[in-house]
Parts: structure tokens; C-alpha cells; sequence
């Protein structure tokens, strides 16, 4: 009898669990919508932090638009794709502008090698994404990667250099070690500096994550290369125009980021 009302009950619970994945499949456009809404509203909350009223509603309007006018889902793909492009090249940009503000060797072996990524153009990255890559998502990545890192390496070196010589000095002689000189008095005294060439890098990710899409890399690029094809003008503003907004928003919160580094770096002199 016992083992009787034991299958019962894991039968029962077995059909309450077929019954939700049902109902999660009936449901799954809106079950996607509200997971790929949190980015969004992660923004939004951003900008209420950093620009309060006025960049949260910019960014609200901003984001009603895109999602009035059906791009939703390739928003969500162009943030992704940016987000990762992004995060790899600060990983990058960073130490290498370090590493050229500490030592004049690899600053003179950079700089020629930044001149020529700067000034290649940006359809060229492509080609070695696909060589290695293929078409797809890995390849816009790796291109983006390429054309948006010089600013963060760049900008880097200059904020480093650009420290008091005689702020350097007073940390070593309290007997900071070069390590502590760097992450102590360097680095935080350059973060406005870094925080600009973040935020060119954010820029020229998200230009370049459009131009991707000619791989495949999907997103927003997706809806201005059909436009283009197919000769829809209208189509290729309004993806036009959700781009613009969508790098207005992340440029000013980058940009409200260094400014108040900034401040604080005044208020303490």
C-alpha cells in the first residue's frame, strides 16, 4: 500500500513537471523576452546612477523605440557581441599600455604597430576572422577586437606618463615598490585618461560589431546590410537610428564614469 502511494506521488509529480514545460513552451517568446530584457534594464539603472534623471529617461525613450520598432533581439545580440569584444580588449589594451609606459622598447615596437591598425580599414579586419574563424559570431569578435584596442593601449600610456613626476617620487621615497607605485599612485592618478580610452573603445566596438555582421556576426548590422541590399531606406534608419541611440546611452555613461574620477581626483588636490 505504501509503495502504492509513493508511484502515485512521483507520478503526480512528474505530471506537475510535464505541465510546466509545456506551459514554458507555449511561453518561450516571452520567457526569451524577459531574460534578454535584464541587460537593458541593467542600462537603465546604470544611467539613473551615473546621469539621475536625465540619462535614465534618454536611455528609457531610447529603449521603448527599440523595442517599439521590433529590433529587440538583434539589441540584445549587438550588446552581447560588444560586451565581449569590449571586456577581451580592455584585458588586452591594458597591460600593453602599462607595459609601454614602463619600458621605451615596447612603446617604440607599438607605436608603429598601433599607427597601422588605426589607419587599416575596417573592412580588412574581417578577412583573418573568417581565415580563422569562419563566418559567424567568433569572427565579428575577433574583428572588433583588432580595430578597437589601440585607443585603450594608447591612452593608457599617456595617462601612466602623464603622472606628477614628483607624485612618483614621493611614493618611492616612503618606500613603495614599483608594483605599489603602479597600482597605488599611477593607475589611479591615470583613470581618467584610461576611462577616455575606454570609452573610444566601447565606440569603435560597437561600429565595428556592425560592420561585422557581413560575417554573419549578427545584430543590428544585420538589419542595416538587408536594408542596404534590398534598397529599404526607411528599414535602415530606424536600425540606424537604434544604434545611434544605443551608443549615445553607453557614451554617456562612460563618460559620466571618468568625469567623476575626475572630481574626485580635484576634490582631493
Amino acid at each position: 500500500m505504501a509503495d502504492t502511494r509513493g508511484a502515485m506521488a512521483v507520478r503526480r509529480d512528474q505530471e506537475r513537471c510535464y505541465v510546466c514545460a509545456c506551459a514554458l513552451y507555449r511561453n518561450r517568446s516571452e520567457v526569451a523576452a524577459m531574460a534578454s530584457s535584464c541587460p537593458v534594464l541593467a542600462l537603465a539603472l546604470a544611467s539613473f546612477a551615473v546621469g539621475r534623471w536625465a540619462l535614465m529617461i534618454f536611455a528609457t525613450v531610447a529603449f521603448l523605440y527599440i523595442g517599439f520598432m521590433g529590433l529587440w533581439e538583434n539589441t540584445i545580440d549587438t550588446i552581447a557581441l560588444m560586451v565581449v569584444a569590449v571586456a577581451l580588449s580592455v584585458a588586452v589594451g591594458l597591460p600593453l599600455g602599462v607595459l609601454a609606459a614602463r619600458n621605451q622598447t615596447a612603446d617604440r615596437i607599438l607605436r608603429p604597430i598601433l599607427d597601422g591598425m588605426q589607419t587599416m580599414p575596417s573592412f580588412v579586419y574581417l578577412l583573418p576572422g573568417i581565415l580563422f574563424f569562419g563566418l559567424g559570431k567568433p569572427a565579428g569578435i575577433f574583428a572588433t577586437i583588432i580595430y578597437a584596442v589601440p585607443p585603450v593601449i594608447r591612452l593608457t600610456n599617456l595617462g601612466i606618463r602623464q603622472v606628477s613626476p614628483e607624485t612618483v617620487e614621493a611614493a618611492r621615497s616612503f618606500g613603495a615598490s614599483p608594483l605599489q607605485i603602479l597600482s597605488k599612485v599611477q593607475v589611479p592618478m591615470a583613470l581618467p585618461t584610461i576611462m577616455a580610452g575606454i570609452n573610444q573603445t566601447t565606440m569603435l566596438a560597437l561600429s565595428m560589431v556592425t560592420i561585422a555582421s557581413m560575417v554573419a556576426a549578427g545584430g543590428l548590422g544585420d538589419n542595416v546590410l538587408r536594408a542596404i541590399q534590398k534598397n529599404e531606406v526607411g528599414k535602415g534608419i530606424i536600425a540606424g537610428l537604434a544604434i545611434v541611440f544605443m551608443a549615445i546611452v553607453i557614451d554617456r555613461l562612460t563618460q559620466s564614469v571618468a568625469r567623476s574620477r575626475q572630481e574626485a581626483l580635484s576634490g582631493g588636490l
